[in-house]
């Protein structure tokens, strides 16, 4: 700041900057002789005079506004008074950065679901990110009523339109009501193009909009962590008959209780094996070596040792076998 022509030049600066606010209008009447211009990275300056633009300026740096400025604004440059009386116009200061920001729903949303008549009621959170789009569309719609735009009314502009986009594309592309994180990826993609269509409309723009985790009703999770204990008692079979082959294919070897655990398996199933053939033959011998059905079950003849095949008379002597 310095002295020039008896008047005391001032600096036009966002010189408070933050990171919640999009748009900030310098609040200043009056822009005088020897004033500076001073943009900082992630900003630009829009000059305005009567309530029309006049000139954008996007580059960092700290610039004269008579001799830098003012030559390429559209009306100020030919300002028939000069600096001899100060200037008044408006310089917006506008946020560039993307801004992250979370969302979530404030109720539970009740999704159409089969065999329940209420719906399914989610509630969902995730991220998404919001930026200064369009200049122009910004202070049309919105920087000719407010000093400053803050990025908590972006949140009640998106949150306000969350449940209805989330109902739209959870059910176009939820495959599974009871699994909606599978389709995150999908739901999440939709949800960014319609909010992004519309926030548009007033000079922002969404990306990278995400789900974190969707949450189900307690009764609903406690359902799915039995259906899981169900399945894994199911597939217990298959599980230990894979392990035998394993411990098998690797000669026996095997390390802690993983290998224990296959050396029992395989002991048992040769135990129920020797048990099962054991049986057969105390049912053999309680029938005197005479199967049930068909046949002597007897291999030699008693009477003078011919091989008769489980015949019922001897092909030799005649003797009857059974």
């Amino acid at each position: 700041m310095g002295i020039f022509g008896g008047q005391l030049a001032n600096v036009v600066e966002w010189n408070e900057y933050r990171d919640d606010l999009l748009f900030w209008k310098w609040d200043n009447d009056e822009i005088k002789k020897g004033s500076k211009l001073i943009i900082r990275q992630g900003q630009d300056a829009i000059f305005m005079y009567n309530g029309k633009v006049e000139g954008i300026f996007r580059d960092e740096g700290s610039y004269d506004i008579e001799s830098q400025i003012v030559p390429f604004l559209s009306t100020l440059k030919s300002f028939k008074f000069g600096f001899n009386t100060p200037m008044r116009a408006e310089v917006l200061f506008v946020n560039t950065k993307e801004v992250p920001l979370k969302w979530g729903t404030k109720n539970a949303i009740n999704l159409p679901a089969p065999g329940l008549p209420g719906g399914m009621p989610i509630r969902a959170f995730g991220t998404y990110n919001c930026y200064v789009a369009d200049d122009l569309v910004l202070i049309e719609k919105i920087a000719g009523i407010k000093k400053q735009f803050s990025v908590d009314e972006v949140k009640e502009r998106v949150t306000s339109m969350l449940n209805q986009l989330l109902m739209k594309w959870i059910t176009k592309e939820g495959k599974d009501m009871f699994n909606l994180q599978a389709n995150a990826y999908d739901i999440s993609k939709g949800i960014c193009e319609d909010l992004d269509m519309e926030m548009q409309k007033i000079g922002i723009g969404i990306t990278d909009f995400t789900i974190a985790s969707i949450s189900y009703p307690e009764e609903v999770q406690k359902m799915q962590t039995k259906a899981a204990a169900q399945s894994m008692v199911g597939d217990m079979n298959r599980y230990q008959q894979m392990g035998m082959v394993d411990a098998m294919t690797k000669g026996g070897r095997g390390s802690g209780v993983a290998s224990d655990m296959m050396q029992m398996q395989m002991g048992m199933a040769m135990g129920q094996q020797m048990a099962s053939q054991m049986n057969q033959m105390n049912q053999n011998s309680a029938n005197g070596g005479v199967q049930p059905s068909g046949g002597s079950g007897v291999n030699f003849c008693p009477n003078c040792g011919t091989k008769v095949s489980g015949a019922k008379f001897c092909p030799n002597c005649g003797t009857k076998l059974c």
